[in-house]
């Protein structure tokens, strides 16, 4: 047989050396092949990042925040003024139990100051004024609201007193429009004391109120929306029943229908205001997430 065709065995140490090198555990990586180690600050960086690209106002957020105050500024004063204007000019102005009719003028006036130019006022500064400390702005929109109760109750005798004096005597709370404005009221009432209590009285005690206070957040926002929505719906049935019930100028209609599209314009304007998202780092938390 030829040698060369059988393969030569392997010596009897081999088997033991592949067995030792089997057995040789795998040497650690050097410190090239390891990844670097995660910095310390990396993720107080991302934040950073992150908080920089949510507070960053351009020019959009800008304009938009300037023409919300200002148009709202100018409905919910203009409001007011084209009242006034309706009710001296074409209603004959003002007058108390001694002129019934003239007595009945101060009910438009007062509960559109109370109730739409004074509370608008007091929303938007809670939502929109964020250069002061937050207790500055639960005082200023209280402030507004406390000169709002004045007016309603004012408003309120006048018109009360209005239907009684007459001859003969007209019926109370007998219209829709009278029916939402005394549940209008009421809402307001409660608004008033629960805030005051809530929001106010509780903070002598802020850290053991805190829960409490964080769970009335929302109601008392989005019944205080609700309060406005009311007070508009009253009004704008307020003003189609007093032209119904009696006989208009075409310029006097003309004035009353801007009167009542003013109103829901200022429904709009203050509906945006309240709930919208693109605000700047001290505004871009939603009033109903403020305590």
């Amino acid at each position: 047989m030829d040698t060369n065709s059988v393969s030569p065995l392997p010596p009897p140490e081999a088997p033991l050396a592949m067995m030792e090198v089997e057995k040789t555990p795998p040497g650690s990586p050097s410190a090239n092949d390891m990844p670097p180690p995660p910095d310390e600050n990396f993720w107080d960086k991302i934040m950073r990042y992150e908080e920089e690209t949510e507070n960053t106002w351009n020019c959009g957020s800008w304009f938009e925040y300037l023409l919300i105050v200002i148009l709202s500024t100018i409905l919910l004063i203009g409001v007011l003024v084209l009242t006034l204007f309706w009710v001296i000019y074409y209603r004959g102005g003002f007058a108390w139990t001694e002129n019934p009719t003239l007595q009945f003028n101060l009910h438009p006036v007062l509960m559109i100051a109370g109730f739409i130019t004074f509370s608008g006022f007091s929303i938007l500064l809670y939502r929109l004024c964020r250069c002061l400390k937050h207790i500055y702005v639960k005082l200023a929109h209280m402030f507004f609201h406390a000169c709002a109760i004045p007016c309603i109750v004012v408003g309120f005798l006048a018109v009360f007193d209005s239907h009684n004096l007459q001859e003969p005597p007209l019926p109370n709370f007998y219209s829709l429009h009278s029916w939402l404005g005394f549940v209008t009221m009421g809402l307001f009432a409660l608004q008033f004391i629960v805030g005051f209590f809530s929001f106010l009285v509780l903070l002598c005690c802020e850290n053991a109120t805190y829960g409490c206070r964080a769970a009335m957040v929302p109601i008392h926002a989005s019944f205080g929306l609700v309060n406005f929505m009311l007070a508009i719906a009253t009004c704008v049935t307020g003003l189609t029943e007093k032209v119904i019930s009696a006989q208009f100028p075409e310029a006097e209609k003309i004035v009353m229908n801007s009167l009542g599209m003013v109103l829901v314009a200022i429904g709009i304007v203050v509906s945006v205001a309240v709930r919208r998202s693109n605000a700047p780092a001290t505004a871009k938390v939603y009033v109903t997430e403020r305590l």
